[in-house]
């Protein structure tokens, strides 16, 4: 067992461990720490706690200092000068005419290095521009080219459930999320029902993706034969996949009839292969889930060279 203390280094974001030095550090307090970035100031958001050793991936570095006052009002000053540093920019890109769109910057704590995120069509060629911002600053300049998913994190925003979009509260990596996903939550494919604020799918896909999948592996597909004791066999209408609910139609000399059962109370006879997800969509919005899909691949790639 290792004592740790747990911190991030901007709300919302991933959290990373540190060793606390015999320090008895409380949440919400703020630390000076060691990066590959320099030193930097980070909020304890796990206070000191002794978790298992196969938990930790790496050896932990030890936080350097509990942040002082002087500490609090540097990094306070580097927040003005951030806002002091994106009008420059702006202006920057302005003059060198650049089809770029400055969103974030940020001030390293030590002042070591000052860091420009944009988002454009395609590579940029920004050297003279680094080079202007370099004479400006008297520091080291990077200029990083994010995707709209990391935009929209930056900037803000509220989801269609009204709540404060999930990237910009508490997630902190993005994960892979795809169309089939939505299928198997019986989620309308609408392309506007299932995106968010970014023109990507919706991260909430995710959430819940395990459990579907489990369940599913379980139940029987729709269109599937099924035998019950009393009623014979049946096709299975529809399901209701937390619940485990089949619904079965059969037919008799009347016509056709419904019953829903649970999964133990049926057997299977004949399953159905797994339909195509796109099968039966109207075609414009076939055209933009096709898109959607090519997005994400895009996004993937991008994650993969940065």
């Amino acid at each position: 067992m290792k004592e740790i203390i747990g911190v991030r280094f901007k709300r919302p974001g991933k959290i990373y461990f540190f060793d606390p030095k015999d320090n008895k550090i409380e949440k919400g307090q703020y630390v000076i720490v060691e990066t590959s970035m320099g030193e930097e100031y980070a909020e304890v958001v796990i206070a000191n706690r002794h978790i298992p050793d196969e938990k930790i991936e790496s050896d932990l570095k030890p936080i350097i200092r509990v942040a002082t006052y002087k500490d609090k009002k540097h990094n306070e000053e580097n927040k003005k000068k951030e806002k002091e540093a994106y009008n420059i920019c702006l202006e920057q890109i302005k003059k060198h005419k650049l089809d770029m769109n400055l969103i974030d910057v940020e001030y390293k704590f030590d002042n070591s290095k000052v860091l420009f995120y944009f988002t454009a069509e395609g590579r940029i060629d920004f050297r003279d521009l680094v080079k202007d911002l370099a004479a400006i600053f008297k520091t080291r300049i990077e200029l990083r080219q994010i995707g709209v998913r990391d935009e929209v994190k930056r900037i803000g925003g509220n989801g269609i459930c009204g709540r404060q979009l999930c990237c910009c509260s508490f997630l902190g990596n993005f994960e892979t999320v795809s169309i089939k996903m939505a299928k198997e939550q019986n989620i309308s494919l609408n392309p506007s029902k299932i995106s968010g604020n970014c023109g990507r799918l919706m991260c909430c896909l995710k959430y819940e993706q395990d459990v579907y999948e489990e369940k599913l592996a379980k139940l029987p597909k729709v269109g599937a034969i099924v035998k019950v004791k009393e009623d014979g066999e049946g096709v299975v209408d529809s399901i209701e996949i937390l619940k485990e609910k089949i619904r079965v139609k059969f037919k008799d000399k009347e016509g056709y009839y419904y019953k829903k059962f649970n999964k133990e109370d049926l057997e299977i006879i004949k399953d159905v292969e797994e339909k195509d997800e796109m099968q039966g969509i109207d075609k414009e919005e076939l055209k933009e889930l096709k898109k959607l899909e090519k997005l994400e691949e895009q996004d993937l790639q991008e994650m993969d060279n940065i």
